[in-house]
This record gives structure tokens, sequence and C-alpha cells, in this order.
């Protein structure tokens, strides 16, 4: 007879299912896991231990409390534990991982803000990545925040930028839910005067209509340009953003739209190791098939 589970070990199996929810489904496995548990203190452990790393690896986008514009919730973002800044609004907001919403609203604090030299670049950025993601991803959004070098006051510094994508499209009335994400780390290196870009793309997909169908792509590349204007940097930064971007989507859409002449017919053998069809129709040739007829007097 199997051991019964003891309660850490219920609540690590139930943060791995949390955490490995498909995109836009956490809240469903969540009702799941709490009903199969059947213990409170459990699931609010799990779920208090997941939430926070599930909303921030999917780059969730929630609400601001007045109603006034949108957060993403990301490692980059993160002031403090369930508190996160939003640079374009210079607000910081209080966040409710496992509810999935913002509570509270404060104005961001001059030590949580980048220097007037740095938001020039990072207000450059963020105003033509919201007009690519207008273009590419109408239902996206945006965020760039600086991660590094963000008390720089004149040029003669390096300092990093990052610009994250993220644009979800849940619908689970057709049995289908997916996400795009992309990271984009900018560091821009003034001894060089150039500025180095290296990106990370990420698609999820989940078809469950008669079924259950993941895809989980991952994308790595880097780039680079050199060192300009904040207007002209942010222009050359999201034209090669665009070009990567456009150029995965378009090899993913090659690769499973040859799926059915490929991969899918070599998941099984055309013919067998003798590269020949099995003549069922006429097995009598086959030695074996005569010595057990002979062997057991059939047809006599």
């Amino acid at each position: 007879m199997a051991e019964e589970l003891t309660d850490k070990q219920k609540i690590e199996i139930a943060k791995w299912f949390l955490i490995n929810s498909p995109p836009g489904e956490i809240q469903y496995v969540a009702k799941d896991i709490r009903s199969v548990l059947k213990d409170d203190n459990a699931y609010e452990t799990a779920a208090s231990e997941s939430f926070p790393l599930y909303n921030k690896s999917h780059l969730i986008c929630l609400q601001l409390p007045d109603r006034s514009g949108d957060v993403l919730v990301t490692s980059f973002s993160e002031i403090d534990e369930n508190e996160y800044l939003d640079p374009r609004t210079a607000q910081v907001v209080k966040v409710d991982h496992v509810k999935q919403v913002c509570t509270e609203m404060r104005p961001a604090n001059d030590e949580e803000l980048p220097s007037p030299y740095i938001e020039e670049y990072r207000c450059a950025l963020d105003a033509e990545s919201i007009k690519y993601i207008s273009e590419a991803y109408p239902k996206g959004f945006t965020s760039v925040y600086c991660v590094s070098g963000k008390d720089v006051e004149e040029p003669g510094s390096d300092f990093e930028l990052v610009i994250v994508i993220s644009a979800a499209r849940h619908s689970p009335q057709n049995f289908c839910n997916g996400s795009w994400r992309s990271i984009w780390n900018i560091e821009f290196k003034d001894d060089l005067q150039m500025v180095e870009v290296s990106g990370r793309m990420q698609v999820g997909a989940h078809y469950f209509e008669e079924g259950n169908v993941q895809l989980d792509a991952k994308h790595e590349c880097r780039d680079s340009t050199i060192f300009q204007s904040p207007d002209d940097c942010a222009i050359s930064l999201i034209n090669i953003i665009c070009h990567h971007e456009t150029e995965y989507l378009t090899s993913l859409q090659a690769s499973y739209s040859n799926l059915p002449d490929t991969t899918f017919k070599d998941l099984r053998r055309k013919l067998p190791v003798t590269r020949t069809l099995f003549p069922w129709h006429n097995t009598m040739q086959f030695s074996l098939t005569r010595d057990i007829t002979r062997e057991l007097g059939i047809g006599k």
C-alpha cells in the first residue's frame, strides 16, 4: 500500500501545477487544486508562493485601481513585495497576486525613478514601443524599465533599459488560450558608443477541445546599433526588435504549416524494416505460415 503524501509534498505538487498552468488558466487550475487538496491551509500556502511567480513569468497586465491605465507585473518593475512600478505614469501599485488585481496606488518616490537623462531615453523608447505594438499586437502591452544606471545624470556612463512586450488572447469558451512574451535587454555602452541588444521571445498556446495540446516555443537573439540621440536610438532599436520578432513569427508559421508533410509523417514508419509491405492477401508465401499449416494439418 502506498504511503500517504505529507502536507509538504502536497504543497509542492500543487505549486508545480499552478506555476505550470497554461496562459490565462491559473485560476481554473487553482479551483481544481483547491477541491482536490481539501485543505485550505495547504492550498493558501501553495497559492501564495505560486501566483507571484506565475504572474511575473507570464508578464500579466492589470488595470490600475483608478482605471486610468494598466501596469505590467514583471520582475523588472518589482519594487518591494507586492509593489510594482508603472514608469509611464510614475505610479506604484500594490498587487493582490492570487486575485490578480491592483488594490492600491501611490506616486513613485524620486529614488524609485530614473534620472532626467535616463528618463529621456526611456520615454523615447516607450513611445516607439507603443507605436510598434499597436500595429504588431493590437491587444498587447509594453513597458520600458531602467534596470541599471538609473542615477546617471549625463553622458559618460553606461546604463541598461529593458523593453517588455506582453500580448495574450484568452478564449476558454473556444477551448484555446495563448500568449506572446518578449523581453529585450538594451545595454548602452558609452565608451564604445554602441548599444547592444539581446532578446528572448516566448510563445505559449493551449488547445483543449477534445484533447490537450500545448505549445511552448522559445527563441533568443542578439544585435547591436550605434549610440545616438534618444529619439534616433529609439527608432533604430524598435526597427531591430520588429525585424527579429517578425522573422521568428514567420519561421514559426512556416514550421507549423509544414507539420502534416514532415513531422507527423515521421512519427510513424511507412514501411517495415524489410522495406516491403506485408502481403496480408497472400500470407502463404512465408515459410513460417507453411510450416504451421503443415504441422497442424490445416487444409487436409
